[in-house]
């Protein structure tokens, strides 16, 4: 729980809005101060808030990793797709569904899987049985089975973040033999998922989906909204996830 607070209150909008709210506190003792910190939070909350200025986090981030030149080439011998998120007993299929994040990766997962024929793992847990809530990697394996008339080998259903992801997802393709693999995640994740797997003992292939930063520029972009909001969102919690592998994870 206090990881997940400090989390929310480090990324944007969450941060800049504390940032603002510090501003305005300190007016009352140093008003000149006050002002430039919640300036400097509203001018930032702005510009993060367009998908242009959501480049400024993205683009160096989404440089670390390339799209994947020839799937059929690269030597896998599995395919493992990460988990993002579900939507809850969605009305209209009866059941948790992967949201929109999860499906573009399982859509370029189910695109590999159908060029190459090599056996798919999904990986991701945080199911609550209790609840009903069934594991993400459940509903994304039948989505991809139903929906993208593709096979699932391996479900891998107990991790809760990506590093668990790693080590959950090594324990099951190592025990079928498998060391190297395409790995599926957005661009943006790509990073520190890569360094997570690796350090499990895995070969990566980096498979990398969903590039946000190679869109061509147009007047729309420069739109506040909540597109721009949840790039920079995205990025900055990569950042921070970066910077914490490296802090504590000396094989990534």
């Amino acid at each position: 729980m206090i990881d997940i607070l400090v989390r929310v209150l480090l990324v944007p909008p969450m941060s800049l809005i504390v940032l603002i709210l510090a501003g305005y506190a300190l007016r009352r003792r140093w008003p000149r101060c006050g002002r430039a910190v919640s300036g400097v939070g509203w001018a930032t909350l702005l510009v993060l808030s367009t998908n242009a200025g959501s480049l400024l986090l993205v683009r160096p981030l989404e440089g670390l990793t390339a799209p994947l030149a020839d799937a059929r080439a690269s030597g896998a011998q599995a395919i493992v797709v990460l988990a993002a998120g579900n939507v809850h007993a969605a009305p209209e299929y009866g059941a948790d569904i992967p949201d929109e994040v999860a499906l573009v990766r399982l859509r370029y997962a189910a695109r590999l899987q159908h060029a190459t024929g090599l056996p798919l793992l999904v990986s991701g847990g945080n199911g609550e049985p209790e609840k009903g809530i069934p594991p993400k990697a459940s509903t994304m394996a039948r989505a991809l089975r139903e929906d993208f008339r593709t096979a699932v080998t391996w479900t891998e259903e107990r991790s809760a973040d990506t590093t668990q992801n790693a080590a959950c997802s090594a324990a099951i393709l190592k025990a079928a033999g498998v060391r190297r693999v395409l790995l599926v995640t957005h661009a943006m994740h790509m990073p520190r998922a890569e360094r997570a797997f690796v350090a499990a003992g895995l070969e990566v292939v980096p498979a990398p989906t969903m590039f946000y930063a190679r869109s061509a520029l147009s007047p729309l972009m420069f739109v506040p909204g909540w597109s721009g909001m949840f790039r920079s969102y995205y990025a900055t919690h990569e950042w921070i996830g970066l910077a914490w592998q490296r802090i504590n994870c000396t094989g990534c």
